[in-house]
């Protein structure tokens, strides 16, 4: 069965930095839209970013634009999120979700249409 399992999440003063991991099992990665989505206390789960199984295609949430990068190394099954310039709003735990792509470019901010989750990371950004 597919697995993804996150990593990388801690404490952190605002400014700094963090790279999370997310390793995939069970699946041919290569065939998979990869995203990042967060969710804070009380509130909804977010999109953050996401990565077309070719890597040719990203697409992110504006509030993290120009700060959070999404990458992914197929050989690896894993997928990337560094996160730079981190503010206390970003504090959430971060999940990292996969599903069976239809193209080489596709990427989706659709929490319904990621099939596949995983357990999750806290990040949490002290001011």
């Amino acid at each position: 069965q597919v697995q993804l399992v996150e990593s990388g999440g801690e404490l952190v003063q605002a400014g700094g930095s963090l790279r999370l991991s997310c390793a995939a099992s069970g699946l041919t990665f290569s065939d998979y839209v990869m995203g990042w989505f967060r969710q804070a206390p009380g509130k909804k789960r977010e999109f953050v970013a996401s990565i077309s199984w070719s890597a040719g295609s990203t697409l992110y949430q504006d509030s993290v634009k120009g700060r959070f990068t999404i990458s992914r190394d197929n050989a690896k099954n894993t997928v990337y999120l560094q996160m730079n310039s981190l503010k206390p709003e970003d504090t959430a735990v971060y999940y990292c979700a996969a599903n069976f792509s239809p193209s080489s470019r596709y990427v989706s901010p659709r929490v319904e249409e990621y099939r596949h989750w995983g357990q999750g990371t806290q990040v949490t950004v002290s001011s």
